[in-house]
């Protein structure tokens, strides 16, 4: 996995954040215990607490830097954070709530994974998760048409695709174990600017584990490379740089009794 950097993640802090306060209004019950897998820097912790202001919150990370950042920056009494991976992490004891916001496109096994946390749930609760939609996108395409040309291909041929995971895939998850299943997709007009915008949200992400396999001057001609095809793609205009980014989304929510 790549070492990620909270600060160049959080550089697009508010548009990354608008996904996640899409995805926690659409949960229908009260948490008293909530898991948020993939916390990141724990940046958006005050939006559940905001929604949910007496409920325990664990933030899960795999990055020791994002809880790094987390617990450094933590002020809230009631959320405590911790470096686990998601593969093979289980709470202590059952929860209410168990949310994942961009994290399980990382996950090559997510639903057996998914699977397992289910039995960790209480009963009655919840389980939502978001994840990016967009492996057919010209940011994704660029990026994997460049990673196989050379120089760079002999560094990148395994490095980790995305893949592509729709609304239809969650809910009949979901469904078949007897959850009752709200699941959507969402298109995302991020409008973007300064220079060579696009480029710099992927860099803090989705390019991100590309660029750290390559030698530190193959790295800096593959970005060069990278931010020349994505300006003939997304170029700027007066407003900014739009970028279309597509997400989907599941909120599963387990019969009582």
């Amino acid at each position: 996995m790549p070492v990620w950097d909270p600060a160049r993640y959080l550089q697009y802090a508010d548009a990354r954040a608008r996904p996640f306060l899409d995805l926690i209004a659409q949960v229908p019950t009260d948490p008293a215990t909530i898991v948020d897998l993939g916390c990141g820097p724990g940046h958006l912790t005050r939006h559940l607490r905001a929604r949910w202001p007496d409920a325990q919150i664990l933030g899960i990370d795999s990055s020791a830097e994002m809880i790094d950042e987390a617990l450094r920056a933590n002020a809230d009494a009631g959320a405590n954070y911790d470096i686990a991976d998601a593969d093979d992490w289980a709470p202590f004891e059952p929860v209410d709530l168990i949310l994942s916001n961009a994290m399980f496109q990382w996950v090559d096994n997510q639903f057996e994974v998914i699977g397992r946390l289910l039995t960790h749930l209480n009963p009655g609760g919840t389980f939502a998760v978001q994840v990016p939609s967009n492996a057919d996108s010209p940011t994704r395409t660029l990026l994997a048409d460049l990673a196989a040309t050379e120089p760079y291909v002999t560094h990148l041929h395994d490095v980790s695709r995305l893949s592509l995971t729709d609304p239809i895939d969650y809910l009949e998850f979901f469904s078949e174990r007897g959850f009752t299943v709200n699941a959507w997709e969402t298109t995302y007009l991020h409008v973007l600017v300064g220079d060579d915008p696009v480029y710099e949200w992927l860099s803090g992400t989705g390019a991100r584990p590309f660029l750290q396999a390559l030698p530190e001057d193959l790295a800096k001609q593959f970005a060069d490379d990278l931010k020349t095809r994505l300006r003939e793609v997304f170029p700027e205009r007066p407003w900014g740089t739009t970028m279309p980014f597509r997400r989907t989304f599941a909120v599963a929510t387990a019969f009582e009794g």
